[in-house]
């Protein structure tokens, strides 16, 4: 059963959304906070899998609360969901330490597979924001520019594996795991491991990821 906590300043797309995700066989709803403030302070509360995270709200917002949940409690995926798709806040939001960043507008059993992916660690990217964030990057850097191991070791990054996991996959030690994910991330322009997935998914062929 996934455990989730919804958060937004609007309670009437709070409880909206918390139906919808208690209506879901696997997902279980543990709080609803109208603000990031409160969410932070849930979190230490309810032990959630997934927090679903709105953005723009009073007394704290979203990236600020992200950042101090993933901070204290990093076994916490955050999701953000939010009407917002400009670069800076779809930046700070993934920096901030969040696994996925998903929009309002989405169809609701869209949402449902993108929290489901967010439980297993999987980075879920509406398609337009992947489009925002690889417009203002240097991350169409050309695949021949990475090695055979990078490309490895990149496309089990973006199946949600941590490094630990992907060591014992590749048959490798995880300070060489680390090794390679700093020569790529600076081979594509890219900070974190939700870019370098977004990147992924946006370079490398769909079937070998």
């Amino acid at each position: 059963m996934i455990r989730v906590l919804v958060v937004d300043d609007h309670r009437i797309v709070l409880a909206g959304l918390g139906r919808l995700i208690e209506a879901a066989e696997d997902m279980h709803v543990v709080g609803l906070a109208p603000n990031g403030e409160v969410a932070a302070d849930l979190v230490a509360r309810t032990s959630p899998d997934v927090v679903l995270m709105d953005l723009s709200m009073p007394h704290m917002d979203g990236i600020t609360a992200t950042r101090r949940i993933v901070d204290m409690y990093p076994n916490v995926h955050v999701l953000v969901l939010t009407s917002f798709m400009d670069r800076t806040r779809i930046v700070d939001a993934i920096h901030a330490g969040a696994v996925g960043y998903m929009l309002k507008d989405t169809e609701p059993d869209e949402l449902l597979r993108g929290i489901r992916a967010a439980a297993r660690g999987e980075s879920p990217l509406d398609p337009r924001v992947a489009r925002e964030v690889l417009r203002g990057t240097s991350a169409a850097a050309p695949q021949s520019e990475l090695t055979d191991r990078e490309q490895a070791v990149l496309r089990l990054v973006a199946s949600g594996l941590a490094n630990k996991q992907i060591a014992k996959r590749l048959g490798i030690r995880e300070s060489t795991v680390k090794a390679h994910l700093s020569r790529a991330f600076q081979r594509l322009g890219v900070t974190d491991r939700t870019s370098a997935a977004l990147w992924v998914r946006a370079h490398l062929p769909e079937e070998q990821v």
